[in-house]
């Protein structure tokens, strides 16, 4: 029987606070627990409508209470954050960080510079992992990766894709190999020689780049708009913007 202790503790890691210090977070499914199991992530819990093994076999209902989904889905499982996870690295720890960048991420990676919303954060997350992209570096004022709703968003993807905080200006400053980013005064990236190797950097939802980092990229890429109606979108929602950037790199 669930316990109001346990449906506290569970409710009290959807605050970012909480998961820093516990050390803990959340992932409900069978895809998304499943595939955290198979990566090796120790799960301190696992509440479960079915028989699992090593599962707290609970009720529908007590899984609706617990649950942060509108429609659970017969098992979540409260699992250990990795002692590599990094989720802050200090400026002078930056430099060091870029020197062993062949090691994290032997091709391409991504950069995201500000983006706050954690349903685009675990796209991002998933489409990266789709492209093989292992390695994603974030400021320190993205979302935080192990929101639940950034890890339902990665639909288990967030098992396979290295997820790195840090200071993007320090790193990029110190970074051998090109920085691409997507903005408004680029060049069409259909008609661009694109690297095997490199940083994808990808901007806030509402301000794009930042300018400190903008003066960091040194290959400015434009995803053209088609519609010559006159009548159209302002811009691309950042997570679409990713896919298509990314499939494009792999393209060639």
């Amino acid at each position: 029987m669930l316990s109001k202790n346990q449906i506290k503790w569970v409710h009290s890691l959807e605050l970012k606070k909480n998961r820093r210090k516990d050390g803990l977070f959340v992932a409900e499914g069978p895809k998304v627990v499943g595939d955290l199991l198979r990566a090796g992530y120790v799960a301190r819990a696992i509440f479960s409508t079915t028989e699992r093994p090593n599962a707290q076999l609970i009720t529908d209902d007590e899984l609706r209470k617990l649950s942060f989904l509108q429609h659970p889905q017969e098992v979540l499982a409260v699992f250990e954050i990795p002692l590599n996870s990094q989720f802050s690295i200090p400026n002078r720890e930056a430099t060091i960080l870029n020197s062993k960048f062949s090691t994290l991420n032997s091709n391409l990676s991504l950069a995201l510079d500000g983006v706050q919303d954690p349903g685009n954060l675990g796209t991002i997350i998933r489409i990266a992992d789709w492209f093989g992209i292992q390695t994603i570096f974030c400021s320190e004022d993205t979302a935080d990766c192990y929101n639940p709703k950034v890890v339902q968003a990665t639909m288990g993807s967030l098992a396979h894709v290295h997820i790195i905080y840090t200071d993007l200006e320090v790193l990029l400053q110190s970074a051998h190999c090109p920085i691409y980013g997507t903005l408004l005064d680029g060049q069409n990236i259909y008609q661009q020689q694109l690297s095997n190797e490199g940083i994808i950097v990808m901007g806030n939802e509402g301000n794009g780049i930042s300018p400190a980092i903008r003066q960091l990229v040194t290959h400015k890429l434009l995803i053209p708009n088609y519609n010559t109606s006159g009548e159209t979108a302002e811009s691309l929602n950042v997570a679409i913007a990713t896919a298509i950037t990314c499939a494009e790199f792999r393209r060639r």
